[in-house]
């Protein structure tokens, strides 16, 4: 588990993360997300004892990672793919922290045949393609079967195939109880893979919720209404206090705040043809940019630009 209590890092005037306080628990992947500068990386190197924060604390079982017994083996972090020695073979660089780890030297093995690498154990890392760079820092942050993993855009390179084995890698890490924070600009693949959803903006927590919880708070499910008088029912139903966005690329109305049963007979007491009526329910990505879009709009007003 990875508790993070009041945490805050400063870097002169500017605020990196400000009073952030959540809990990544075991048995779930958790999706951290957020804006370019909201804070991530701070976040990521404070809990990875890598930076110290100005304020707070950040714990890993309970201590902080500096304090851990043998962290390799209780903690797996790939945060840069490119932190290798490119003169070393890969099956070095792995036994190299094996030994610095005071992990079993079979592991090695393990994690080699685990990430497809075993073909090119003893090809030096400055020759790996971007895909089999990061499989190697994901064989690395295996190394020691640990117990909680942190991940930073752990799918970047990766080819299609690669991207679905790790994310069933993952979800069959925290089945057995692990502990899994993964971050990533790649909403598709976070829908598919995140159980639960650490969003912050500016430094600050602006979600934390399972999936489906965050999807139904930030835009839960629309009426897609195609018609070939779009203007007429738009008013019509903005009258009945419905919101309504679109046409979008379908041409179809997206009318939030209102069933669609309830669509159909305000068209029809407006004698409004519909061509189609039809429940749809918002995307990851629709829902974390309305989120983070409004958290913006409220900083400006308030004077934080």
């Amino acid at each position: 588990m990875i508790d993070v209590h009041e945490l805050s890092r400063s870097f002169g005037d500017t605020v990196a993360v400000d009073r952030l306080t959540c809990t990544v628990r075991p048995g779930l992947v958790t999706g951290f997300l957020g804006p370019n500068g909201a804070g991530k990386s701070t976040t990521l190197r404070m809990i990875l004892g890598l930076e110290r924060p100005t304020a707070g604390q950040a714990l890993i079982a309970g201590v902080p990672y500096r304090e851990l017994d043998r962290p390799l083996r209780r903690v797996g972090a790939l945060l840069s793919a490119g932190d290798v020695h490119r003169g070393r073979r890969a099956v070095d660089h792995l036994r190299w922290l094996a030994r610095a780890g005071g992990i079993p030297q079979a592991r090695v093995g393990r994690v080699l045949e685990l990430t497809g690498l075993t073909p090119v154990a003893r090809r030096r890392a400055g020759g790996f393609s971007l895909g089999m760079g990061q499989r190697l820092g994901i064989a690395a942050a295996l190394l020691g079967d640990p117990e909680v993993l942190v991940l930073d855009e752990p799918v970047n390179g990766l080819d299609p195939e690669g991207v679905v084995w790790l994310r069933t890698l993952l979800r069959e890490l925290a089945a057995e109880g692990r502990t899994v924070l993964l971050a990533s600009h790649l909403m598709s693949e976070m829908a598919l893979t995140a159980d639960r959803l650490l969003v912050i903006g500016r430094g600050r927590l602006l979600a934390d919720a399972s999936v489906p919880e965050f999807l139904a708070a930030n835009g839960g499910t629309r009426v897609a209404v195609r018609t070939p008088d779009p203007e007429p029912l738009r008013r019509a139903v903005e009258r009945e206090g419905a919101g309504v966005e679109g046409p979008d690329g379908t041409g179809a109305l997206l009318v939030s705040g209102m069933p669609a049963a309830r669509v159909g007979e305000v068209a029809a007491a407006g004698g409004i043809t519909l061509h189609e009526v039809g429940e749809r329910a918002v995307s990851l990505e629709e829902a974390y940019f309305r989120l983070t879009g409004e958290a913006d709009a409220v900083a400006y007003r308030g004077g934080a630009r």
